[in-house]
C-alpha cells in the first residue's frame, strides 16, 4: 500500500494540473481572439471606415474586458452608423450603463431595443431587472411578466418575477 501512495498522487497531481493547464489555455485562446478583432478593427475605425457590424463587434470584445467607456463609444458609433436603432446594440448599450451604475441611461436604451424588437426577451430581461435596480417594482414586474409571455420558459423572468410579486 505504501507502495502505490507516491503513485496515486502523482497520477492526482497530474489530473489537477491537466484540468487547470486546460482552464488556463481557454483563457489565453480567447484573450488572443479578442486582442485579434481589436488589432483588426481598431485602426480601420479610427480612421472613420466602418460598418455598424464592425462599430458593434468592437463595442462587444470592449464589453466582454470590461472597457465599459470604450465600448459606448463604438456602440453609439453603430447605432450613428446605421442610422437606426439595432436591438442588440442598443441592448449592448444598455448592458454597459447598467455595469457603471447608470440605471436611467440603462433603461433608455433597454426601451430602445424593445421598441425596435418587441419580441427580444433578453432586453425584456434587462429592462426588468434595471427598474428592478432603481427600486421601480411595478414596472420591472411588467417587464418580467412581457418576457414570460415571449417565453414561458425564462427561468430569469420566472425566479425574478415570483419574487418581486411577493414583495408587492
Amino acid at each position: 500500500m505504501g507502495v502505490n501512495a507516491p503513485l496515486l498522487y502523482l497520477v492526482a497531481l497530474a489530473s489537477i494540473l491537466s484540468v487547470a493547464g486546460y482552464f488556463v489555455l481557454r483563457e489565453v485562446l480567447r484573450v488572443r481572439a479578442q486582442e485579434k478583432v481589436i488589432r483588426q478593427l481598431q485602426p480601420r475605425l479610427s480612421k472613420g471606415k466602418g460598418s455598424p457590424q464592425e462599430h458593434y463587434e468592437l463595442g462587444s470584445v470592449y464589453l466582454q474586458k470590461r472597457l465599459y467607456d470604450q465600448a459606448i463609444v463604438q456602440l453609439k458609433k453603430a447605432l450613428e452608423v446605421a442610422g437606426e436603432n439595432i436591438p442588440p446594440v442598443c441592448n449592448a448599450l444598455g448592458f454597459a450603463y447598467f455595469s457603471q451604475g447608470q440605471y436611467d441611461l440603462a433603461i433608455r436604451y433597454y426601451k430602445d431595443a424593445v421598441a425596435a424588437d418587441p419580441g427580444y426577451v433578453t432586453a425584456w430581461n434587462n429592462l426588468a431587472h434595471a427598474y428592478e435596480k432603481k427600486n421601480l417594482y411595478g414596472p420591472s414586474l411588467e417587464a418580467y411578466e412581457t418576457a414570460l409571455k415571449l417565453d414561458p420558459q425564462n427561468a430569469i423572468a420566472k425566479r425574478r418575477s415570483d419574487s418581486l410579486r411577493k414583495r408587492l
